[in-house]
């Protein structure tokens, strides 16, 4: 509903658990009426008969492209929001590099938290804890002050590290292991042994070695420490028995970081300290309130999602999309890759990625959707609003058009490559960018059935967030393509969501996980399965899409080969 541009306040009254007006304590605080073209202030009026606004958790969520600082209830209302957009995610200073200031990703917290304090007016005194999520895989190098030392290295950077020989026997026995290649392909992206081994006056001085997570953890509590629900990839990581590989594992020769170097791990929902008068003075959140570390985004997304039990999947339709799920056996997604430690105690989260995800939507939207642009700024709303509704004019299967989208090498595949099959002049712009989004789904699909076939167990229904999962015909299409239910919850934010539920056990607002995201998280939409469309794309992915990359990854090494010698 649109309002014009005239400011105006909302006064709202909710009612909960059924106390009456009479019955209740109200509080009044401020926030922001969202349309599609602007914000305006509004007043918001809560009954707080059964403690609604009595304890709050301040969550924050680092992405790839944006920060965001969340008031949640015990409830899982997200109360107040406030979003700090990237006009730089990253910058470059050679080809395939990604790096970014460790101290624009605090700058961009606490903005984001003095925004929303300003917004949140009384509430603010009702912050019971403080916790955080971000992005993964991104390394900082600190000295023995925990100073920064350089930029930081983020997961999306492809630079390539030219690693030492290992010594024969352990070549053997990784030769023997059939894991020889995937070694060599993880030595040489490992951002740790590019420091080791190509920037050594770095790594001279580094005194530890931490993910950016680690790193703001220090900067609001003063302790450095990681959370094993945020360790991914890279490291010499035990995922199995969530610790630090041994001196003697063999791993550990795989990677460049010695034990000193090392950070103190501890569990998800540990308690580590409060926030220190500097931190107070940044973002305005009162000294003294309790620091918990939570996990990773994608583990945080997960448990945001309710995928808790072994017959649910969690679905991310962001920068890096990604298919996940919880259960209590390990196991490996792939040979020799791990499954991550998740938030919840006994549980693991097997993943499979698509790098590069829904970015090629925005890497469309750029290079060929200049038009829709155009008419989404006329109209006052966005790109992808446009771009969405089209895609009802591509039938499923897009005409026979199929995009595989591994467009950045990975430990499994080194020479991955993107394609587009089966082009024609029929095929407009629009059967591109639906190609696109089918082409991640088909990725998906190959990545759960090999989860489902390896881990003996069968996903009955997906939960979808990220910024794809907010387009209700995205949601329509991975379900047909899944041929199972999607389910879409109340809240985009789902990642903030689950760091707050971390929180709230934590503190012992709830007996369990399970009874916190039973209160917590509320599903919306539901989206079930066209069978006739359905049948479509299984066939398909048969008989199509999984036979793709096999046909053409000797291609691909061709390519890699003739440019590198040229």
């Amino acid at each position: 509903m649109a309002f014009g541009h005239t400011n105006f306040y909302l006064l709202i009254i909710v009612l909960v658990s059924g106390n009456s007006c009479r019955q209740s304590r109200f509080v009044v605080i401020r926030g922001y009426y969202t349309s599609l073209t602007k914000q305006s202030p509004c007043l918001i009026l809560f009954t707080t008969g059964d403690n609604h606004m009595d304890k709050l958790i301040l969550s924050f969520d680092l992405g790839t492209q944006s920060a965001r600082a969340l008031l949640v209830s015990p409830k899982g209302d997200i109360l107040f929001k406030a979003k700090k957009t990237f006009a730089e995610p990253y910058f470059s200073k050679a080809p395939g590099w990604a790096e970014q200031s460790a101290d624009f990703y605090w700058k961009q917290f606490c903005e984001a938290s003095l925004e929303l304090k300003q917004m949140a007016g009384e509430a603010w005194d009702n912050i019971a804890a403080v916790t955080s999520s971000t992005i993964r895989d991104t390394i900082v190098c600190l000295d023995k002050e925990n100073n920064v030392l350089g930029d930081v290295i983020i997961w999306l950077d492809t630079r390539k590290a030219v690693c030492p020989p290992l010594p024969a026997g352990q070549q053997a026995l990784f030769t023997i292991a059939g894991a020889m290649n995937t070694v060599q392909t993880q030595r040489a992206s490992s951002h740790v042994n590019w420091l080791a081994y190509q920037d050594k006056e770095r790594w001279d001085k580094t005194a530890k070695i931490s993910y950016i997570s680690g790193w703001l953890n220090y900067k609001f509590s003063g302790v450095l420490v990681e959370s094993t629900a945020g360790m991914i990839g890279h490291l010499p990581f035990d995922s199995k028995s969530r610790s630090w590989m041994k001196a003697g594992d063999i791993l550990r020769a795989v990677f460049a970081l010695d034990t000193g170097r090392q950070v103190a791990l501890v569990p998800p929902g540990s308690e580590i300290g409060s926030i220190t008068s500097e931190a107070a003075a940044a973002t305005g959140i009162k000294a003294g309130i309790p620091y918990i570390v939570a996990g990773s985004d994608k583990g945080c997304e997960t448990l945001g999602l309710s995928c808790h039990d072994r017959a649910s999947a969690a679905i991310s339709f962001g920068t890096t999309a990604t298919v996940q799920f919880s259960t209590e056996q390990y196991f490996e997604p792939q040979p020799h890759l791990p499954a991550y430690p998740a938030i919840m105690p006994g549980f693991y989260n097997p993943e499979m990625e698509i790098y590069r995800g829904y970015w090629l939507l925005s890497w469309f939207k750029k290079e060929f959707a200049a038009k829709e642009v155009l008419e989404a700024e006329q109209k006052g709303v966005s790109a992808e609003h446009i771009l969405d509704a089209r895609l009802k004019e591509v039938p499923a299967g897009c005409d026979g058009l199929i995009m595989q989208p591994f467009f950045t090498p990975g430990a499994s595949m080194p020479f991955a490559k993107g394609a587009v099959l089966g082009f024609s002049d029929v095929h407009t712009r629009i059967h591109l960018y639906r190609a696109i989004i089918e082409g991640i789904n088909f990725a998906l699909m190959e990545g759960l059935y090999q989860m489902e076939k390896r881990g003996k167990q069968k996903i009955e229904k997906l939960y979808v967030a990220g910024g794809g999962s907010q387009s209700d015909e995205v949601c329509r299409i991975t379900a047909n393509m899944f041929g199972l239910p999607v389910y879409r919850g109340s809240t985009f934010e789902a990642t903030g969501l689950g760091a707050a539920i971390a929180a709230f056990v934590s503190l012992k607002d709830f007996a369990s996980y399970e009874e916190a995201i039973k209160a917590m998280v509320h599903i919306k939409d539901e989206f079930t399965p066209n069978a006739k469309e359905s049948r479509i794309y299984q066939e398909l992915y048969a008989e199509v899409f999984e036979k793709i990359f096999s046909k053409l990854s000797p291609l691909y090494e061709v390519i890699d080969r003739v440019l590198l010698l040229n």
